[in-house]
């Protein structure tokens, strides 16, 4: 029996807009975000806005080689490829979003609307409505920021947020998400450490799951007569579920953040 194969990869879709995404911004989000719940005293999450904080974001990061040591995507250090990937990874997936961090506790008088400073980014990633789970991810912490109670507030506002069922009182509502996971580098101890710290628990080891980027050095060694010449990356899965949560999770976020005032 004939048959043929005319497949053609189809061309790069190339948005009518700059780095800075459409105007008046489109957060593009299809699931429920309260920002009146992504808040403490010492920290809040509001939308990445390009033309707002990524000038900012980049000049904060002096060695941006180091900074994005961990992640397995082309030429993210380059703050063009950084602003592209932002738009196509995380904008147009409706089911994904970029926070910008902003840290309360330090005022930044070049920018009073923002009540604090640019900490850095988290974001939610792959939402899913029909199983209930988020991946929380691109958590990029300024250099000026780390060890500090930044990271803790943030994971910890978005996990009380993914967590708390909608509408459980006058002052707090949440997605009401039966599972919410972490993907990191395998070598990745400080991502890892506070994931644990957190209350996230491993899961398991993906191996080889990346291909990672010609001249990432933290990675693994292929074989030799393999087809493409970057190294390779295992990725540590962690995760929570709605019954950690409810078994002394929520607890321990509350003890963390509180540690940390």
């Amino acid at each position: 029996m004939a048959y043929v194969n005319a497949y053609q990869p189809p061309p790069p879709v190339k948005p009518t807009y700059g780095l800075h995404g459409p105007t008046p911004y489109d957060i593009n989000v299809a699931f429920p975000l309260d920002f009146t719940q992504l808040e403490t005293p010492r920290l809040k999450l509001a939308p990445f806005i390009p033309s707002i904080h990524a000038a900012r974001y980049h000049a904060a990061i002096s060695d941006p080689v180091h900074f994005y040591r961990y992640y397995p995507f082309p030429g993210i250090e380059d703050p063009e490829s950084h602003l592209l990937l932002v738009d196509t990874f995380v904008r147009q997936n409706p089911y994904s979003v970029l926070f910008a961090v902003i840290d309360r506790t330090t005022p930044d008088p070049d920018y009073p609307e923002w009540e604090g400073k640019l900490a850095g980014t988290i974001a939610l990633l792959n939402y899913s409505p029909t199983n209930l789970s988020v991946e929380i991810g691109f958590l990029c912490i300024l250099p000026a920021f780390q060890r500090t109670h930044v990271a803790t507030h943030a994971v910890g506002t978005l996990l009380k947020y993914c967590f708390t069922m909608p509408y459980t009182s006058q002052s707090e509502s949440g997605l009401g998400l039966r599972r919410v996971y972490w993907y990191a580098h395998a070598d990745n101890e400080p991502s890892l450490r506070l994931a644990a710290r957190m209350g996230l628990k491993r899961e398991g080891t993906l191996r080889w799951a990346w291909v990672l980027p010609v001249g990432k050095e933290l990675g693994k060694t292929p074989r030799k007569t393999d087809l493409l010449a970057g190294l390779g990356r295992d990725s540590a899965i962690t995760a929570m579920s709605w019954e950690d949560w409810e078994d002394g999770g929520r607890e321990n976020i509350i003890s963390q953040m509180a540690r940390l005032e």
